[in-house]
């Protein structure tokens, strides 16, 4: 089977921008869906991933887009037109949140904003189709399956390869034993040197701090992090490589294939530990370019690697994957398919890979109604994630981590402990 690239690492620099706000507010009741009512939607955060989301989403005959809210002004008006004239724009989600037309919100700014949204959405009555990985650390993630659950309300983490039927019979293949017993578990994401777009090995580039373009509320844009001066670098579509937005590709992309991982094998980690550093790029990144992360996992143990010069491909095409080495059978996947090669390695077989990102969002509107588990709730959304977050922690510490599961705690390291949450910055509370 060829697993010719349909979806590429450029679509993951497409990701996710645009900004967001929030305040505590009042919870309020949602009203109850009609089965052929349609599902009044809004949006925070509507550039990138976001702006995809709107379109897709709008093309769904039980879904009608009423208000969008971004604190870029250009992305905004995109998306006000894409939306629609009856669509409401705003520049601070509060407001969004405020409307009593609007039944579930998509959100889907950095992820330093995915938290406190998903958090005030719940408590407004309204449930959440948010973008992964569910938050911008444990701590987060742990508080957003909690106010999911408080609240009941339906939160849909953007993994969709928990919707995509090659997955679902992948994963159901691993856990009725079909391979054998599966000990180790190897997972990666690889990207050339030029894949940032800008030529040349340069990366992102080491661009002075300036103004916000305009139209920009940078302040907002920044909300709960750190005030730091405005630099492109740290911007739109790039800021998941610094430590006070995002994670990297470990944290980012890396929670695609993680949560397949936890899926299939279960959700307890014992320990991480991780080498790696900047090891090319020359570029204003914080996030390492390469890395490779051990996870020791009850029964098993899991290997990630990450590199970001060096897209030599030995699987033909899969520059993402997992490889499940079973006691029987190898089980190789990407977004493309999967292939079952037995011990020996004849009589391989292979699965075509099918759509996902449309069955996810189904999944999502048929449990709004239903008031079902989805596939992806925020419990599983926040599970998956630690995997990533252990890793950049022991990266940032440099030794080994200890994590127990049971208690979501770091044993013994108060210095790695720290970074299981972090500080707001005023007057923005979690």
């Amino acid at each position: 089977m060829a697993f010719d690239e349909a979806f590429t690492r450029r679509s993951f620099l497409k990701g996710t921008a645009g900004g967001a706000l929030a305040a505590t507010l009042a919870g309020s009741s949602a009203r109850v869906l009609g089965a052929n009512e349609r599902i009044r939607l809004g949006y925070i955060g509507t550039g990138g991933r976001g702006g995809f989301h709107l379109v897709q989403f709008g093309n769904m005959p039980d879904v009608e887009n009423v208000a969008v809210c971004d604190v870029d002004r250009g992305h905004l008006d995109a998306a006000a037109k894409r939306a629609g004239p009856r669509a409401q724009a705003f520049g601070d989600f509060r407001k969004l949140l405020d409307l009593k037309d609007v039944d579930a919100v998509v959100v889907s700014p950095p992820d330093h904003w995915h938290a406190i949204p998903t958090i005030r959405a719940c408590e407004a009555g309204k449930d959440v189709y948010v973008e992964k990985p569910i938050g911008h650390n444990i701590r987060e993630g742990r508080a957003m399956a909690d106010a999911a659950k408080k609240h009941e309300r339906i939160v849909v983490i953007g993994v969709q390869q928990r919707s995509g039927p090659h997955w679902i019979d992948a994963v159901a293949k691993i856990r009725k034993g079909d391979i054998g017993k599966v000990t180790l578990v190897h997972v990666w994401n690889s990207w050339t040197v030029d894949e940032m777009g800008g030529g040349g090995g340069q990366g992102i580039g080491n661009p002075p701090d300036g103004p916000a373009p305009e139209g920009v509320d940078y302040d907002m844009w920044l909300g709960p992090a750190p005030k730091r001066p405005f630099n492109p670098a740290r911007f739109h579509f790039t800021f998941y490589f610094h430590w006070d937005y995002g994670g990297g590709m470990v944290s980012d992309w890396g929670v695609h294939l993680f949560d397949v991982v936890l899926w299939a094998m279960g959700d307890e980690i014992l320990s991480a530990a991780t080498a790696g550093g900047k090891h090319f790029f020359q570029d204003a990144r914080e996030t390492p370019d390469t890395m490779a992360a051990t996870f020791e996992c009850p029964g098993y143990t899991m290997v990630y690697t990450m590199r970001h010069a060096n897209g030599l491909d030995p699987h033909g095409g899969m520059d993402h994957g997992i490889e499940f080495f079973g006691s029987k059978a190898t089980l190789r996947i990407n977004r493309n398919g999967y292939q079952i090669i037995p011990e020996g390695g004849k009589d391989i077989l292979s699965f075509p890979g099918g759509p996902m990102d449309e069955p996810h969002k189904r999944n999502f509107l048929d449990c709004v109604r239903s008031r079902k588990r989805p596939n992806s709730d925020a419990l599983v959304g926040h599970l998956g994630a630690v995997f990533g977050h252990l890793a950049n922690i022991s990266y940032r510490v440099g030794r080994k981590i200890v994590w127990d599961p049971k208690r979501e705690e770091i044993a013994g390291d108060a210095e790695a402990s720290k970074l299981l949450g972090r500080s707001y910055r005023d007057p923005w509370r979690l």
